[in-house]
């Protein structure tokens, strides 16, 4: 089990390995929970956790006709890949017909887009594969025109899968704010697949079990909280990122009570007078006379609830997230953060809120390449490494350390101090008052 923290950090997403250990007991979720906390309570981040994101550990259905192609060509690949004699003459038959020397890619079980990889790179090397295969094994079961047919409208159909899966697996860029577009772009690519049908079965099964699937996983995406109010703090969709609005404005509603508490913390204490000492909150409703001229006590009773400072919470946080909505939006490929940078001032309690809903990431693919990046520690030269040794050396190659944490008040920048060992003591780019997901 991994576990990574992403936190919003001079407007710029940064992420860390916080731990990667072995789980003896059953994968429960109550066991994971423990785990978890555990985990928040060494690093000190227990009250400061927005979300958690987890791999559902579910498998999509897969279409029965499709699958058996895809072993088809996995067994071609294979072949291919394995033998030097195929790989030699495929390479020798791309160079006569003048196309680029492509090798065949192999899928791997715990990505599906490796399997579309697979697919697509055997498309792109359809004729120099045919005639290579007759030539060095005529006997390995080939593929049959309807079958390449197949491939290739399965290919199309999937391609917006992959593009999706590339956009929401990043670490380096805000993910969480375009689940919900995302989702939705999935659901009209695959419903124009299932107007525009395949004349070819296994491509309509494949289609109609990709929309279902949609539908259950994500036909009530924009009510998941956190996702939404995500959508809305983006200032590349704010409300245009529903189609519901109902569930807009109920977002709306919930940034506006967090907007709210947020200005609350950041309120200065009022000063003590005689008249709060006795438990009388409001102020006089006329200014003193000795300082405001009869004449204009009229104008300063009506307009005092309106200085800043002097309103009600809520109805500040209103009039901050109406201007921030009010704004124009930025360009899709625009980067949110260095525009909230810009606006930290102007939206100052609504820049806070950001930070715990931006944060949040899409997948679980951050941690889940903890696992690769461990597969490359562990090699037939370093097979006997222990599993703590495996820890350390997997947060000293990702730049994040993993050990005892410790505050420093001469560290910059509210850093802290991190102790890998005894003798060995670097800083910890965590800051203090981060919140993670």
């Amino acid at each position: 089990m991994s576990v990574t923290c992403h936190y919003v950090n001079d407007f710029k997403l940064e992420s860390n390995l916080l731990d990667c250990f072995e789980v003896n007991e059953h994968h429960t979720a109550e066991n994971l929970a423990k785990e978890l906390r555990s985990i928040a309570t060494e690093w000190g981040i227990s009250g400061k956790i927005v979300a958690c994101v987890t791999d559902s550990a579910a498998n999509i259905k897969k279409a029965k006709q499709i699958e058996e192609i895809i072993q088809k060509v996995k067994g071609i690949t294979e072949y291919t890949r394995r033998s030097t004699v195929a790989s030699a003459k495929l390479r020798e038959v791309q160079l006569q017909m003048g196309q680029p020397q492509l090798r065949l890619k192999q899928d791997i079980a715990t990505r599906w887009n490796s399997t579309y990889y697979m697919l697509r790179r055997i498309i792109e090397v359809k004729e120099p594969l045919i005639s290579t295969l007759a030539i060095v094994n005529p006997q390995l079961p080939a593929l049959s025109l309807e079958e390449w047919e197949i491939i290739n409208e399965a290919c199309e159909v999937l391609q917006p899968f992959e593009e999706v899966t590339v956009e929401l697996s990043s670490e380096r860029f805000v993910t969480g704010s375009i689940a919900i577009l995302m989702a939705r772009g999935l659901q009209r690519a695959t419903a124009h697949w299932q107007r525009n049908s395949s004349t070819h079965q296994p491509v309509r099964e494949m289609t109609n079990i990709l929309m279902a699937e949609l539908h259950k996983r994500f036909g009530g995406i924009e009510q998941v909280n956190v996702l939404a109010e995500a959508a809305l703090l983006g200032p590349r969709f704010k409300k245009h990122a529903f189609i519901h609005e109902k569930h807009a404005e109920n977002a709306v509603t919930r940034v506006v009570d967090k907007v709210a508490a947020a200005s609350r913390v950041a309120r200065p204490p009022p000063i003590a007078t005689p008249s709060t000492e006795e438990g009388e909150d409001e102020p006089p409703s006329i200014p003193p006379t000795d300082t405001v001229p009869l004449v204009w006590a009229d104008f300063e009773e009506r307009v005092t609830s309106l200085r800043p400072g002097t309103q009600n919470p809520i109805t500040e946080a209103t009039l901050e997230v109406k201007g921030f909505l009010s704004e124009q939006l930025i360009p899709r490929t625009a980067d949110p953060l260095e525009w909230w940078r810009s606006r930290a001032l102007v939206f100052k309690n609504t820049c806070a809120v950001m930070k715990t809903r931006l944060c949040v990431v899409a997948t679980s693919v951050p941690s889940e390449r903890i696992f690769s990046k461990t597969g490359q520690i562990i090699t037939d030269r370093r097979n006997r490494l222990s599993p703590g040794k495996i820890l350390l050396v997997a947060h000293v190659s990702l730049s994040v350390y993993k050990s005892k944490v410790v505050d420093d008040p001469d560290a910059p920048r509210g850093e802290r101090v991190v102790i890998l060992s005894p003798k060995v003591t670097l800083l910890d780019t965590i800051p203090k008052d981060m919140n993670f997901t």
